[in-house]
């Protein structure tokens, strides 16, 4: 089954984005969005993963549920995008998006793969994704869409 556990950062309609600290174990406003910039849905990560930003594995969360930081959910991961980031300085790391739908949601409970998603839902996720980063100097490069058992075996391999 492909089930994960899923840390809210920042909640759905959020203007200011929030990080969690490790060494604190508090969660940390980042910085503020710019005018009419918004988290789509509830963005945050798979815990006791690590990506190739040295960042655990970056999830977005498709419901009807507006959470809040630190939230912890089960999701089923329905597919991913595979991506690059190149930071300010010119680096450019792996920075996979991983698509995950909560357990308890009824609007999506039928939603097993990235598939049967609405393609708008998977074009607005793509272009946030763009704008969010150029807003703060970085570049998002889609590569590919992924299904589930490639997102799942990815998040497996980046377990630590």
């Amino acid at each position: 089954m492909n089930i994960v556990t899923a840390i809210v950062e920042t909640p759905k309609g959020s203007a200011q984005k929030y990080d969690y600290d490790k060494d604190s174990h508090f969660f940390k406003l980042k910085k503020i969005m710019p005018a009419g910039l918004v988290f789509p849905y509830d963005f945050g990560f798979i815990p006791n993963t690590k990506g190739e930003d040295g960042d655990p594995l970056d999830i977005i969360i498709i419901s009807e549920i507006t959470s809040f930081p630190g939230c912890s959910m089960d999701c089923r991961i329905i597919g991913g995008i595979k991506a690059e980031q190149t930071e300010r300085d010119g680096n450019t790391v792996r920075n996979d998006r991983f698509i995950g739908i909560p357990e308890v949601s009824q609007l999506f409970a039928t939603v097993k793969s990235r598939e049967v998603l609405p393609e708008t839902i998977m074009k607005q996720l793509v272009e946030f994704f763009k704008n969010y980063n150029q807003q703060a100097g970085k570049k998002f490069t889609p590569l590919e869409r992924i299904t589930a058992d490639v997102s799942m075996q990815i998040i497996s391999e980046s377990a630590n």
